[in-house]
Formats: C-alpha cells, structure tokens, sequence
C-alpha cells in the first residue's frame, strides 16, 4: 500500500501593528510528493475484541492500588470506627457484639448503624491484567489498519475535508519562503518563531482545521468530583500526531487542545482507538513511518 507525501511551503510574510510591532502572516502551500511504501501493519486485519482487551489491561496496569486503613486509635480512625465501644461480654443474652460506651446500640460492626465495611478494598489487591506481548502487537496492528479507512475515522466523529481522499496523511519536507529566500527545514526540528501558529495554519490547509475546532469547541467542565482532583475539563480527542522523536514538532502542537502526539516506538492501541474506539485521525510524519518498520 503506497501513500504520497505531503510537502509542505510557507511563505512568510510581515505586517506592521501599532507601535511598530511586527506580526508574522503565513501562506501554506501543501502538494503532493512522493509515494512512500507503508509498513504490512497498515493492511492487517482489524481485531475488535483484541483492540479491546489490549486497552483494558492497559488502563489496569495504570490503576493505582487503594484500600482503608488500619484502625490507628482516635486521632485518624478508619470510617466506622470513629466510636467509644465496650464489650459487654457472654452470658447476658445479648449478641456479643461492640456497643457504644454506655449505650446498647452496636458499633464498630458491618450490621451497625454507622459501622465500618464487612470486606473493604485491600491494598495489596493487584488490579493488573497481564497480556502477550504478541497480542499487544496485533492489537496494535489492528488499530493501526483502522486509521486508513475514511469511513470509520469519519464515523468516530472526526471532521476533515473533502478533498481528503486516502489516509493516513504524512508529513514530508518543509520549506520556508522569506523575502524571495526559501529554505528547508527537518520538520521534525520545528521550533523556529510562532510554532504552534505555523502548524495549525499547516493543518488548515490540509483539510484538519474542522477537527481540530471541534476540539476546541467541544471542551467543557466534567461532572462529578473530577473536578476537585485535577481533571476539570474533558476534551473531545482530535488529531494523533506520530513522530519519530519528540522534539520542536511535538512541542509545536502540545497546546492544541484534544491533539496528542506519541513517538512511533510507543505507539499503542490506546493511542490510535481511545477508549477502545477504533479510527482515530492520524498524521505520521515521514521519519515516524519509517520507524514502524
């Protein structure tokens, strides 16, 4: 299966702003260059059920151990142990149970009233799911087949242009104009002035604009109490960003809201069908799909 590279011209240009400030306006250019041959990964069949697995022992390996306290006395007691209890001993008729301190209610029991878990989580519980690494690979595989078919990307709520007529896209060569003096640049050491302005106007132009503002649009504060913990918004997923070094691209689209970038050697089936989701709009670079061989 062969795809054309994507190469990309920016001519920059000026513009005066108040007080003699410069701003900086691109013109992106993006046409078709040579096929590259993909990697059999892409053609594999696609496994569902194995895409599925994959991402649940994914999500359990990251799961952080939980579980009540011992009873450390009054000052931090676990819950339901926040009484004053005495026993009161056999032989009264009674079920030989803890009662409050001068009272005949229980306490500090499963079947009380304010009383403590009868099987609590456990700490040492291991909530890891081990896989073959075989299987890791197909599932892999398999997502990865899913991303270039069109239809299921746009199925998974992607938004793209028209003019899109095969994926994945792949980044090529980039060049940039300025004052009639072009000059080329690893697209990988994208880290010149205005970065992240640079790429959205790349993605523009590309037909992924309409993804990546329903990204932006579609970002709202989460339910619940998320939101006391760290995770005060949900972002819809947008863009997947395959490169084969993290460096000046990555950190161009860090803050691009719903976009995630992931270096080819790490890419995993969570990465290309979130939440077991499959389809997911990828843009390798051409160094990245190289790697994947």
């Amino acid at each position: 299966m062969k795809v054309a590279v994507m190469d990309i011209t920016n001519n920059v240009s000026q513009d005066e702003l108040d007080a003699g400030r410069l701003q900086e306006n691109f013109s992106v250019e993006v046409s078709q260059g040579k096929k590259v041959t993909l990697p059999e990964a892409f053609s594999a069949p696609v496994r569902e059920d194995i895409i599925k697995l994959a991402i649940a022992s994914a999500r359990a390996n990251r799961r952080q151990a939980y579980g009540s306290r011992a009873h450390v006395g009054k000052r931090a007691p676990m819950a339901g142990m926040k009484h004053s209890v005495e026993w009161w001993g056999k032989g009264r008729g009674v079920s030989r149970i803890m009662r409050r301190t001068g009272q005949r209610r229980g306490a500090q029991n499963p079947h009380t009233l304010g009383g403590r878990r009868a099987h609590g989580p456990k700490v040492e519980k291991i909530w890891a799911r081990k896989m073959n690494s075989r299987e890791r690979k197909i599932a892999r595989n398999s997502a990865l087949s899913a991303t270039t078919d069109i239809e299921t990307v746009a199925n998974r709520g992607h938004r793209f242009s028209d003019d899109i007529t095969s994926l994945p896209l792949i980044l090529g060569n980039y060049v940039e104009v300025r004052d009639g003096k072009s000059e080329e640049f690893d697209i990988e050491q994208f880290n010149h002035g205005s970065a992240t302005r640079k790429v959205v106007s790349i993605f523009n132009e590309m037909g992924l604009g309409d993804d990546l503002r329903r990204a932006r649009d579609g970002r709202n504060i989460r339910a619940g109490k998320g939101k006391m913990r760290g995770r005060v918004h949900k972002t819809p997923k947008s863009i997947l960003l395959v490169v084969k070094e993290k460096s000046g691209l990555a950190h161009a689209v860090r803050n691009l809201p719903g976009v995630d970038v992931v270096a080819a050697c790490n890419l995993s089936a969570e990465d290309l069908a979130p939440g077991g989701d499959i389809g997911r709009l990828p843009v390798f670079n051409k160094a990245a799909v190289e790697a994947l061989n």
